[in-house]
């Protein structure tokens, strides 16, 4: 990025707003956004790898964010002793059993000729294949579920450290990236976005509806975390005594605001590391070839490139970032909710972060991340201001009053809707555009 007076200005201006929120609503609060704010960046560049770098439509990032919340549960949450006993065994032998039904098949298609006789054996493989699968899964999972339902009713995971699950939500996201990339990446770009779309939904009904897996949408509280927790400090004396050098006498305050910051560390240190790395690929010859690929791919297939493996490599770079965001919100938050992964909702907010920081350019999606944050928070109230203001001539109870006010915090859709549109008119290639 050229370090001009403009790009300095706009990250002054977030670090301003920053401090507002700080003032407005308290330390707390404004640290929780900050957070929020390294996790977008995150996002906004795993994305703006996919499509400033190669012009990959994504429209599936929440399932790869789901699936690294997911990694979360199965590292580092304690294995539920009981339901592994009950079924946990039969489980994994019918997911082998899936696997290699879905396997065979495809070995069985690339070695027999086309033909009667390899339809007959095909459809008699996966029949066969399915039932097998259904015959242990399904007792499995019941007997799993029925063990304690209210508070566990799943399998749990392997009680590792939960720093550990971050690269492994990465790999689960890059490995569900490979599966989709070998089969979509041929497709034409709307197209790409739609079967993307499809996937993601497929991956958080599954969350939501497995228990035995993630306990659905009774949701999996408690996830470990790598910072102090806030009781363990508000009893420490040598804690207290340092919050109190610094004008800290409030207890709950102190811990709170310490806890965050510890976040905040590791989440620099992380979106650090991201930063240099995709700097490093944007200026290498592997980055100029993949902005070949995007600009014309057939002058680049021309030039002897292999455009689809080339699309796969940064296909599955991009997603595996996402998961790594994903495992990094759920450990913040400490729960898993499937049903807050919204494919529509959250993948329009992340879209319009690299839209408008600048598609192609790393600080820009790092700029749009924490701009679109700070105005989908801020919007609610700003909002709710606006109806305040336009509504203060009528009386209290009336109904079109009472309706504005109450749809306030709609407003911020129209606020980001706006932003975009400024944007786009007069300055169609970002706030900080590619280089």
């Amino acid at each position: 990025m050229t370090m001009n007076y403009k790009n300095i200005a706009l990250f002054a201006i977030i670090g301003v707003v920053f401090i507002l929120t700080g003032m407005v609503k308290g330390p707390n609060a404004a640290l929780y956004l900050l957070n929020l704010g390294l996790i977008s960046a995150i996002l906004a560049l795993g994305v703006n790898l996919q499509w400033g770098l190669a012009g990959l439509l994504n429209v599936g990032i929440m399932g790869f964010v789901a699936l690294g919340a997911l990694s979360t549960v199965l590292i580092s949450m304690p294995p539920t002793t009981e339901a592994i006993a009950a079924g946990g065994l039969r489980v994994v032998v019918a997911l082998l059993i899936g696997a290699a039904t879905i396997l065979g098949a495809v070995q069985l298609m690339k070695r027999m000729t086309p033909g009667k006789s390899r339809n007959l054996a095909l459809i008699g493989l996966l029949v066969v294949g399915f039932f097998l699968f259904r015959f242990l899964f399904d007792p499995a999972v019941s007997a799993i579920e029925s063990v304690d339902s209210a508070a566990t009713g799943y399998l749990g995971g392997l009680g590792l450290p939960v720093l550990l699950a971050w690269p492994m939500g990465a790999l689960m996201a890059a490995g569900a990236a490979w599966i989709i990339g070998k089969t979509a990446l041929g497709l034409r770009s709307d197209y790409l976005a739609i079967a993307t779309l499809g996937i993601a939904e497929i991956i958080i009904a599954i969350l939501k509806n497995e228990d035995w897996l993630s306990r659905g949408v009774k949701n999996v509280v408690g996830i470990p975390r790598p910072v102090p927790y806030e009781v363990d400090l508000q009893a420490s004396e040598s804690f207290l005594n340092t919050a109190q050098t610094f004008g800290i006498n409030d207890p709950i305050l102190a811990s709170t605001v310490f806890v965050k910051l510890c976040y905040t560390g590791l989440f620099v240190v992380v979106l650090a590391i991201l930063m240099w790395l995709s700097q490093q690929a944007l200026n290498s010859p592997w980055g100029r070839m993949m902005r070949a690929i995007r600009d014309n791919e057939v002058a680049a297939e021309a030039m002897g490139k292999d455009v689809t493996r080339r699309h796969l490599q940064i296909f599955i770079l991009g997603s595996a970032i996402c998961g790594l965001a994903g495992a990094m919100w759920a450990t913040m938050d400490s729960t898993l909710i499937p049903t807050s992964y919204q494919p529509l909702r959250f993948t329009f907010l992340i879209w319009v972060m690299v839209i408008i920081g600048g598609s192609g350019n790393n600080w820009g999606a790092i700029l749009g991340g924490f701009l679109i944050l700070l105005l989908w928070d801020w919007g609610e109230q700003l909002g709710l201001w606006m109806m305040e203001f336009v509504t203060w001539p009528l009386a209290d109870g009336v109904w079109l009053k009472d309706h504005l006010i109450n749809n306030a915090p709609h407003m911020r859709l129209m606020m980001i809707g706006i932003v975009l549109l400024l944007i786009l008119r007069f300055s169609p290639r970002g706030l900080i555009p590619e280089e």
